[in-house]
């Protein structure tokens, strides 16, 4: 991941996978925020695949960006991440539009809960999420 702080805004480009290792990053990411900066920018137009622990904290990233006073927009969903969240979210179907969802704090809500619910319940042996 590169971090940049732009005039007003913060932006994180991920590349590779979103998985448990993005939370130390996210969390450096925020540290140095300062007053003149206003957005926080997380591009994912190189992120091939997240599972629930990189949801949870992209997840966590939005909520304390938010109570920082920042606004948050996330750019560049691709099919596998936003399928990811369509699973955990139980939404039917191949081609979800998950990305234009996730901009809505209920559905954030929503989807931090059933993810939190899924990392539980998950088998670590056979994969991220469980068989349903």
């Amino acid at each position: 991941m590169d971090v940049q702080h732009c005039r007003s805004a913060v932006v994180i480009s991920a590349t590779g996978e979103l998985d448990e290792g993005a939370g130390e990053v996210f969390q450096r990411a925020l540290d140095y925020v300062t007053m003149d900066e206003r957005d926080l920018l997380v591009d994912l137009h190189a992120i091939t695949a997240m599972n629930v622990d990189g949801l949870l904290h992209l997840l966590d990233l939005h909520r304390r960006a938010e109570r920082m006073q920042l606004r948050v927009m996330v750019t560049g969903w691709q099919t596998q991440p936003q399928q990811c969240m369509a699973t955990v979210a139980g939404i039917p179907g191949p081609r979800t539009s998950t990305g234009e969802r996730y901009a809505i704090a209920g559905f954030r809500r929503l989807l931090e809960e059933k993810a939190q619910r899924t990392r539980e319940r998950s088998d670590f042996t056979k994969g991220w999420l469980p068989h349903v």
